[in-house]
């Protein structure tokens, strides 16, 4: 069945292009919800910025990675993304990973 271990790894394909690190380890997923037996994926993130010109970019590639997994796992049926400002963003939520390939110590 699928989990949320599975939706952070299709997440990790989907990558700002700003940045050029994906959206997992630089810290911009919050929370994933896998509900009703794996049929709908519930998920709040957010951007490094308000005004992030690839915003819209990064949402929808978000969402159809996830959808992707529904040629897997034929119970996906939706997937909903929330754009959240709390906590606000900042390079603390970074992995250990990220924080190294930009320079952050």
């Amino acid at each position: 069945m699928l989990n949320e271990d599975m939706v952070r790894a299709a997440l990790k394909n989907v990558i700002d292009p700003e940045i050029g690190l994906d959206i997992v380890n630089l810290g911009l997923v919050y929370r994933i919800d896998v509900l009703d037996e794996g049929s709908k994926v519930d998920i709040d993130m957010t951007l490094t910025t308000p005004a992030c010109p690839a915003g819209p970019q990064i949402l929808d590639q978000a969402k159809r990675e996830v959808m992707a997994l529904s040629e897997v796992y034929k119970g996906l049926e939706d997937v909903k993304i929330n754009l959240v400002w709390t906590p606000f963003w900042n390079p603390s939520l970074m992995s250990e990973e990220a924080r190294d390939e930009l320079g952050f110590f």
